[in-house]
């Protein structure tokens, strides 16, 4: 009664013209209720874990449960190779007062490219990469790559296991600057952590055959926790890592103690509807908060367009990525620009009005690099773009993941400048145990590459609350 008091004092008040926007937005949004109710889908409460094959030929049925060491390499060979290669690459010149809203401007590329060839020293970040230890270990036919990172024992201090998942165009190397936050910490609270590298994706075998989506990263994932004796652990991650851990929370709900996420996806629904007609004008009655209102909206502006701008890559990706990746897997400058076009543009979309895309704001020339020699060394750009299509072969709210709950303990941070803002109430109707919600003040689509601090402190305090329960 109360709320419905509040609605009409708010709905009085305005104008003639905004009470009619109001009046045709519940209207549509009743008609779409009523379409949403008739057609809705049985939830279920988990996903089967099943099975699969994705090594070449056919599955022998034997599986080798061995983890073997790894060592990252190179050789001048590859080096050389290297640099013949960025010597024979063809610029065009940027429009005038471009900035990178074309995309990487090429006169910026000239000096990132400069610095690659002519002061870039792989070799000693091949020995950057080697200070965690590597390993490996064959999972339905792949090669998977992870490193595991054990802290020093300190008395009175829990150990608990975490699994961090990067996405794309990232990799495990995104988490080289929160692991000694993690890790080697006076707290008394530390993690043991593993970080795998998504099948397809740097030192991970690809698959060899077609349909391996998110659903089936979850379970390798889920068996290579198994097979170094987790039997439970929490998980983080963003980007394709917040499907996949999302997935792993859906199929074995009983190992995870708690989900934290850094990209947060909510199912379109009425409430969400709701929230976007009504939201900016009685924001409490749609559970929106005033923070939510302001990184909402305008929300076609803020949102439907932004996104629009930036995901013409999902749509290449999502359909025929073997066409375009043989242009950036075959040259490194257009694989640096590829990528690091993102790193630009997803860590702040202003960037797009800077000349050098306010890259060197957040990261160093040479974590940059580094990033993209993993892809370049190992090929494997084309295979991490493959994922994109194989997850929306077919309409993803038509999967079993779209219509199962997630009712583990789950920890939300919602950085600022990410390309979609999800409030706590959208995030609900999918995460039905939401114990932490956080509005970060800085950061954007690569949290812990941009902002290893705040995302450690925000992952600790999800951890901590956890366990209390």
């Amino acid at each position: 009664m109360e709320r419905l008091v509040i609605f009409k004092q708010a709905f009085c008040n305005l104008e003639p013209a905004q009470q009619q926007v109001v009046i045709g937005s519940a209207v549509a949004g009743g008609l779409i209720l009523a379409y949403s109710l008739l057609n809705k889908k049985r939830e279920v409460r988990t996903i089967p874990v099943g099975e699969g094959w994705w090594g070449a030929g056919e599955n022998p049925q034997i599986e080798d449960h061995k983890i073997y060491s790894f060592e990252v390499q190179t050789s001048d060979d590859e080096i050389t190779d290297l640099h013949e290669r960025i010597d024979r690459t063809r610029y065009t010149d940027p429009l005038e007062n471009a900035c990178f809203q074309y995309g990487f401007n090429s006169s910026y590329l000239k000096k990132v490219v400069s610095y690659w060839r002519n002061q870039f020293d792989w070799k000693k970040q091949v020995v950057v990469l080697n200070k965690y230890p590597h390993f490996k270990t064959n999972i339905e036919g792949l090669d998977i790559h992870f490193i595991h990172v054990r802290p020093p024992r300190s008395e009175g201090q829990r150990v608990l296991p975490l699994m961090l998942v990067h996405g794309w165009p990232g990799s495990f190397f995104e988490f080289y600057r929160i692991l000694p936050l993690l890790t080697d910490t006076q707290d008394d609270l530390a993690f043991e952590v593993i970080c795998p590298s998504i099948p397809g994706y740097g030192f991970s075998e690809a698959p060899h055959k077609q349909d391996f989506d998110s659903l089936a990263a979850a379970r390798i994932f889920l068996t290579l926790m198994e097979r170094l004796g987790f039997s439970q652990f929490y998980l983080q991650g963003g980007d394709w890592g917040s499907l996949i851990t999302t997935n792993m929370a859906q199929m074995k709900p009983q190992c995870v103690k708690g989900l934290h996420l850094n990209m947060i996806s909510a199912q379109r629904g009425f409430k969400m509807l709701m929230s976007i007609l009504f939201g900016r004008y009685v924001p409490c009655l749609v559970g929106l908060t005033r923070e939510d209102v302001r990184r909402l909206f305008p929300f076609m502006e803020k949102n439907v367009y932004e996104i629009l701008r930036e995901t013409g890559y999902f749509h290449i990706q999502a359909t025929k990525p073997d066409t375009a990746g043989c242009g950036v897997n075959d040259s490194p400058v257009g694989l640096a620009a590829y990528i690091l076009e993102k790193f630009s543009t997803w860590t702040d979309l202003k960037n797009r009005n800077l000349e050098d895309g306010g890259l060197e704001r957040k990261f160093s020339l040479d974590d940059l690099l580094t990033n993209v020699m993993i892809y370049w060394t190992t090929g494997s750009m084309v295979s991490s773009m493959r994922f994109y299509k194989e997850n929306l072969k077919t309409n993803i709210e038509d999967r079993v993941d779209s219509r199962t709950g997630i009712f583990v303990p789950t920890g939300l941070a919602a950085f600022p400048e990410e390309l979609m803002h999800c409030p706590r109430s959208w995030a609900e109707m999918r995460y039905r145990n939401i114990c932490s919600y956080s509005y970060l003040s800085r950061g954007g689509h690569f949290a812990a590459f941009e902002e290893p601090q705040l995302l450690a402190n925000d992952l600790v305090q999800f951890v901590k609350k956890v366990e209390k329960l």
